[in-house]
């Protein structure tokens, strides 16, 4: 599987680092503690992955947050950002929280940072959603960094400026920028007010991008859409 990636990524022209902008990685990071379940184990078989891209400007607005990495602009400055690898299933809610070990090493934790700025997000994407995939924590950040990779993301600061803007937008400058992909395969999340907090790209089993489900895809492209820009 990790092979199969590795080779479409390397057909790839080099990416930007997703928005990430000037990342720099912290010499160490303390220690990280498991965390608590935030719903039931489900240990379903695998159907498909979804791959979450946070915004990150509307995050650090919305959660008040100004002392992580994410936020704090002292390891960079961030716009969307992996947060996780999700696996899918047919039916029956998706696999969740399937082992409680073991738990990824600092130094693995670290060198995902510029792409998940956050080490308890980490944590938790592992132990949700990871160890329905895998039993090594390391493999299942290698996938999700190859699938992250692979992906040119439009510029979400220019769209933010462009008047009567809808989620149909988004995802017409994203297919112009990943030519692989349509339009239906690119799921959108909103807030309540209509402000962009993620983009949910679906994949098969086998990886490749296909057709999300009416969940994973979110608002119309008719939708209307703000993008907070706080860069």
């Amino acid at each position: 599987m990790i092979r199969t990636l590795a080779a479409l990524l390397a057909l790839l022209p080099a990416p930007a680092m997703a928005q990430a902008y000037q990342c720099t990685l912290p010499r160490s990071i303390e220690p990280i503690r498991p965390v608590a379940p935030d719903g039931p184990a489900r240990k379903l078989p695998v159907a498909g992955y979804t791959l979450a891209a946070s915004w990150s400007p509307d995050y650090c607005k919305t959660s008040g947050d100004t002392r992580s990495m994410q936020c704090s602009h002292r390891n960079g400055r961030f716009g969307f950002i992996l947060h996780g690898l999700w696996p899918e299933a047919k039916s029956g809610g998706a696999p969740q929280w399937c082992a409680s070990a073991p738990l990824p090493s600092p130094e693995v934790v670290r060198r995902n940072l510029c792409m998940t700025p956050s080490p308890g997000l980490l944590m938790h994407e592992w132990l949700k959603h990871g160890t329905c995939m895998t039993g090594k924590p390391e493999k299942y950040f290698k996938v999700g960094a190859i699938l992250w990779r692979s992906i040119r993301w439009p510029d979400a600061d220019l769209l933010s400026r462009r008047k009567g803007l809808t989620v149909g937008d988004l995802r017409k400058a994203f297919v112009a920028r990943n030519p692989a992909w349509k339009e239906e395969y690119v799921g959108v999340d909103l807030s309540r007010t209509g402000w962009l907090r993620e983009v949910r790209l679906c994949y098969g089993k086998d990886f490749m991008p296909k057709r999300c489900s009416r969940g994973q895809f979110g608002p119309s492209d008719s939708a209307s859409l703000k993008i907070w820009r706080g860069l």
